[in-house]
């Protein structure tokens, strides 16, 4: 590389550094966080900015209506991604480390919570709504885009309009540690999926999956057993 381009990059680093020491997820830090990214390539390509500031990288565009969130160190929150509370609800918390991208929706209601864990990436468009019962996402779970959520179910009884109807849930959804989602998985109410499982794109999980599984289908039904499953592996950054 040429000098001048030489100059060129470092002078665009160091702009996004000394920016991104002023970002958070308040106002001005909002600002800052604009500021940043002026220089920096969209989408993935943004991710590495949320390790210049241990509050890391909150898009200006992503929206936070919640009044009890809590941000772990370096977390990664993309564009237009929603993070919203209905009434009574619960808070939401993402670990260290996660990523949120483009498009996702995260809300809470009736109690619901949200947990994420720490080096957890959730892919775009996708929806958690936790009414009723609560979203517990472990610890390096890959989730691909278009999934979703739904810890709550919706009452149909006969003689009586659907909109009338209450929420009900078989309780909470808890997802475990290593575990991938393949594209457009839709977990149900009252769900555990076990460690290092995967699930097949498409799947619509309705009971538990037990751990180290490999399952899909409408509903889900474990199709073999991983026989190379790796017990406590690392973690890029840690709680």
């Amino acid at each position: 590389m040429c000098l001048p381009g030489i100059i060129r990059r470092k002078c665009k680093s160091a702009w996004m550094r000394f920016w991104m020491h002023f970002a958070g997820p308040g106002t001005l830090g909002r600002f800052a966080t604009r500021l940043a990214s002026w220089f920096a390539p969209p989408y993935y390509a943004r991710c590495y900015l949320a390790h210049f500031n241990p509050k890391g990288y909150v898009s200006p565009s992503a929206t936070i209506y919640h009044t009890n969130v809590k941000l772990g160190i370096n977390i990664f929150i993309g564009d237009r991604v929603m993070i919203f509370q209905d009434r009574d609800g619960g808070s939401v918390e993402i670990g260290t480390c996660a990523h949120i991208h483009v498009d996702t929706f995260i809300e809470t209601g009736d109690g619901g919570s949200v947990k994420i864990g720490t080096n957890t990436h959730i892919q775009p468009r996708c929806q958690l709504s936790a009414y009723k019962g609560s979203i517990i996402i472990g610890c390096g779970v890959q989730i691909a885009p278009n999934c979703a959520f739904y810890p709550y179910n919706h009452g149909f009884t006969p003689h009586e309009l659907i909109i009338k109807q209450p929420l009900n849930t078989k309780g909470d959804i808890i997802i475990e540690d290593d575990v991938w989602l393949g594209f457009g998985v839709i977990v149900l109410d009252g769900v555990r999926i076990g460690k290092g499982s995967v699930i097949g794109a498409g799947a619509v999980v309705t009971h538990d999956i037990p751990g180290g599984s490999v399952a899909a289908g409408i509903p889900a039904k474990v199709l073999r057993v991983r026989n190379n499953l790796i017990e406590g592996a690392n973690q890029r950054c840690v709680e």
